[in-house]
């Protein structure tokens, strides 16, 4: 029922803007395997224009938002030239946009963005944005406090794992949190986290538990080697443009 509520809202998002929807997924905590039942939809999406709006002076944004009045819907989007820019910059949101469990809408372009992505990942791109997603949360959130979040344990573990993923694999990260969790944590705190998800789960969004000390440990631990293993890394060759400019000539072309 919600998915059909959820993609009857971006058909009319499409007809309101006059865009067309290339590809449209389920980001956040529903996405990552977590969600709680009052957890909101992070539904994100990737548009395109008719050609002449590219070739306009005054271009429109490249960005558009919706939130509905209830909270529950929280939807944004990303223009086709947008995107494929964040492409050649390894952006490494749009990689998680990609992977996602949840899918709305999908068009041959997704399957074309998705081949671009081997091509175009670079690991120290996507281990500085986790890394920084990592220890800005246990700074805010759990560091010197006595009782923390449930979800912001896990908004700190998940990007630690997923820096884990791109050290060992040198490739995106999977989205879906169990699947970093059962290849990336030590079978020793696998309990405690599993705990953690059980809880996050089945009891309200922003319920506070005491600090777990093993997991502290283990978070500030691996935030500093992780740190160390970036340091070390030497910068990646980058692909030129050629690649995302003909697949964009190639989408306006197609409207």
């Amino acid at each position: 029922m919600m998915k059909k509520m959820i993609i009857a809202r971006l058909r009319k998002i499409e007809n309101d803007e006059n865009i067309r929807i290339l590809f449209a997924v389920e980001s956040g905590s529903r996405a990552w395997g977590f969600a709680s039942d009052n957890s909101d939809y992070d539904v994100r999406f990737i548009y395109m224009r008719p050609m002449q709006e590219y070739l306009r002076l005054d271009r429109k944004k490249d960005v558009l938002n919706f939130l509905t009045d209830s909270s529950l819907l929280d939807i944004n989007g990303w223009d086709l030239d947008k995107t494929l820019k964040l492409m050649y910059r390894s952006n490494p949101t749009l990689y998680e946009w990609l992977s996602s469990p949840i899918v709305y809408i999908k068009t041959d372009f997704a399957d074309q963005l998705k081949e671009m992505c081997r091509r175009y990942f670079v690991s120290k791109n996507s281990l500085f944005h986790y890394i920084g997603m990592a220890e800005n949360n246990n700074k805010e959130f759990l560091r010197n406090k006595e009782f923390v979040s449930v979800k912001k344990y896990l908004y700190v573990l998940r990007p630690l794992l997923a820096c884990k993923w791109i050290l060992q694999y040198g490739k995106p990260a999977p989205m879906l949190f169990a699947a970093l969790m059962e290849s990336q944590l030590e079978e020793s705190l696998q309990p405690d986290v599993k705990r953690l998800l059980d809880i996050k789960i089945n009891h309200p969004e922003n319920i506070m538990i005491q600090r777990v000390e093993k997991i502290d440990h283990y978070i500030e631990e691996n935030l500093e080697l992780i740190k160390n293993e970036i340091s070390l890394m030497s910068g990646s060759c980058k692909q030129d443009y050629n690649l995302l400019n003909d697949l964009l000539i190639h989408q306006l072309n197609d409207w």
